[in-house]
C-alpha cells in the first residue's frame, strides 16, 4: 500500500446507444473541478440496441477515436449501465457488524433479485443504521454479469482500464449534486432521457429515495418522424434537432414531436404515480432533465405544462471551470444536458 497516495481520478465514459461521451476532470481544492477533456463520438444505431452491445467493434472504434481526439492520458475509465439488467433495491435488515453484512448480503439479496444470484454482480452500501430500532437500511445494486462483462470488454479492447462500473441513475445524481445546492425540503425528480432508456432518480430530504428505468427515449421521437415523413434514421435525427430535411422543416415536425412528448409524459406519470402510492414523501416538486433526448424541441415545455412544476435542463458544467481557449463555450452549452452521466462518472475516484 502506498502511503499518502491520493485516490486516483477516472475518465468518465458514457457508452450510450446514440453516442459515446467522454469527460475528464481535474479536482481542485474544496471539491471544485476543472474540465480537462471532453468528447462526443456518434454511434450507428445498430451498434447498441436497447442497451445491449450488438457490434462491439463499432463501440471499440468510437472509444479509441475519442481517446485519440481528446489526447486523454489517464487510462483508468469509469462507465455505467441502466435498463432491465440493473436492479436497485433499498432493503431493511437487522443491525449487524460490517463483516457479518458482507457475509450475509448474498443470501439476503437472493430474496430481492429476480435473476439467478450467480448471474449477477452485486454491490451494496449502508444507507442508515438505526440503533434504536435494531434495523439497518441497505442499498442493494445487482447488474447482470454478462452486461457488465460486455461493457468492460469494449473498454479493455480499446486499450483502456475499466476501473469502475456505476449505474446511470447514480452518475446523474453525482453530476447534479456537484453543480446544484440540493434543497432538502423539495422532492426533486432527476429525469435522464437517453436514446432508448430514461432513468428516473427521485431525491427527497436531500437523499435518493426512488429509482426506475423506463424503456422510452429519443428513439421513439426519431422513429415517429421516420414513419410520418418516410425518412432515414439520420434524416429523422436532423429533423428532430430542428434542421430542415428535404422539404420538411422543424415546424413540420412539431406536431409529431409533441405527440411523442405526450407519450413520454404519460410514462413518467406512471412512475410518479407508483412513487406516490409506495412512498410517504409527497408529490414531485421539480423536474431536472438531462440526456440527449431532453434537447428535443418543446419537450421540456410539454413536461412543464403536464406536471405543473418547475422543469429545467441540467447543466452538468454549471460549477465546473474550463478555459475558453481550450473549449468553445457555445458548444459546451449546446451539448451540456447529454454529458451529465459522463460528468457524474468523472467525479468518481477509484475505490471510493
Amino acid at each position: 500500500m502506498a502511503l499518502f497516495s491520493r485516490s486516483k481520478g477516472v475518465v468518465g465514459l458514457d457508452v450510450g446507444s446514440f453516442a459515446v461521451k467522454l469527460v475528464e476532470l481535474k479536482e481542485r481544492k474544496g471539491n471544485e473541478f476543472l474540465l480537462q477533456r471532453l468528447g462526443v463520438e456518434p454511434l450507428s444505431p445498430e451498434a447498441i440496441v436497447d442497451g445491449s452491445i450488438m457490434d462491439s467493434s463499432l463501440v471499440v472504434d468510437a472509444i479509441q477515436k475519442l481517446g485519440d481526439e481528446t489526447a486523454v492520458k489517464n487510462t483508468n475509465f469509469a462507465t455505467s449501465l441502466s435498463g432491465h439488467s440493473v436492479i436497485i433495491k433499498k432493503i431493511d435488515l437487522p443491525a449487524m457488524a460490517p463483516e457479518e453484512l458482507a457475509e450475509s448480503i448474498q443470501w439476503e439479496a437472493e430474496q430481492y433479485i429476480p435473476f439467478d444470484i450467480n448471474d449477477v454482480k452485486l454491490d451494496y452500501v449502508l444507507v442508515s443504521d438505526n440503533e434504536a430500532s435494531d434495523q439497518m437500511e441497505v442499498l442493494l445494486v445487482a447488474v447482470k454479469r454478462d452486461k457488465v462483462n460486455d461493457y468492460v470488454s469494449v473498454i479493455s479492447q480499446a486499450g483502456r482500464m475499466p476501473a469502475l462500473v456505476d449505474v446511470d441513475a447514480f452518475a446523474i445524481q453525482n453530476a447534479y449534486e456537484a453543480n446544484y445546492d440540493v434543497d432538502p425540503m423539495k422532492v426533486i425528480a432527476l429525469v435522464n432521457m437517453g436514446s432508448s432508456v430514461t432513468n428516473i432518480n427521485i431525491l427527497a430530504r436531500g437523499t435518493t429515495v426512488f429509482w426506475r428505468d423506463i424503456s422510452f427515449g429519443g428513439n421513439q421521437f426519431t422513429e415517429a418522424l421516420q414513419r410520418e415523413f418516410n425518412l432515414s434514421f439520420d434524416q429523422a435525427e436532423a429533423l428532430k434537432r430542428g434542421e430542415s430535411v428535404d422539404r420538411y422543416s422543424g415546424a413540420d415536425a412539431r406536431g409529431v414531436l409533441d405527440t411523442v412528448s405526450g407519450e413520454m409524459a404519460a410514462e413518467i406519470q406512471k412512475t410518479f404515480d407508483f412513487f406516490g402510492a409506495t412512498s410517504s414523501e409527497g408529490s414531485v416538486d421539480e423536474l431536472v432533465l438531462s440526456g440527449g433526448c431532453a434537447l428535443t424541441p418543446n419537450l421540456a415545455d410539454s413536461l412543464r405544462e403536464r406536471f405543473g412544476v418547475q422543469t429545467t435542463l441540467m447543466d452538468p458544467f454549471r460549477r465546473i471551470g474550463f478555459k475558453d481557449s481550450d473549449f468553445d463555450p457555445g458548444w459546451i452549452q449546446s451539448i451540456a444536458p447529454m454529458m451529465a452521466v459522463s460528468v457524474g462518472l468523472a467525479i468518481r475516484k477509484i475505490g471510493d
